[in-house]
């Protein structure tokens, strides 16, 4: 069994918020479109083949897009969930489950309820389905820990 504490810093929240996003296949779907999109406007009114219109709008739309998935939706999520991402916790990991607990209560999952995960920089990613997850912070863990929490992910959890 393995033991760690941990609480959660705001900006390092934010861009594991910002992995999630853009490593969504509808978000990279999305990106691709448009970027396909401002090239071909961008070629077409150089060759003065279309007005300017459509290559602005093409720009719009990128920024717009960019703006959303790197600020708008990753304040949101964490807008939404601040008390979580307020608290002290304790993970626990043993051969069959992993417990969580803070001052105001305890959860526990089988490794089997987990999806798959993932790795950020500064997060391990845990998925129970496509749309939900939780986080556990790198921050303060030892490298020999790190290294023990990937070999049980390996081997409880698809990555």
């Amino acid at each position: 069994m393995m033991q760690y504490s941990f609480s959660y810093n705001k900006k390092k929240v934010i861009q594991a918020l910002r992995y999630y996003f853009f490593a969504r296949q509808e978000i990279k779907f999305m990106i691709i479109l448009v970027n396909l999109y401002a090239i071909l406007a961008a070629i077409l009114f150089f060759f003065k083949k279309i007005r300017p219109e459509p290559f602005v709008l093409g720009s719009l739309i990128w920024l717009l897009m960019l703006i959303a998935v790197w600020y708008i939706l990753p304040y949101s999520i964490y807008k939404r969930s601040i008390k979580t991402f307020t608290d002290q916790f304790i993970i626990r990991f043993t051969d069959d489950k992993i417990f969580l607990e803070n001052e105001w209560g305890e959860a526990h999952w089988k490794w089997a309820d987990f999806a798959k995960y993932m790795e950020s920089p500064h997060f391990f990613h845990l998925y129970f389905n496509a749309k939900s997850f939780f986080l556990i912070p790198k921050e303060g863990m030892e490298d020999e820990n790190k290294k023990q929490i990937r070999e049980l992910f390996k081997l409880h959890i698809p990555s």
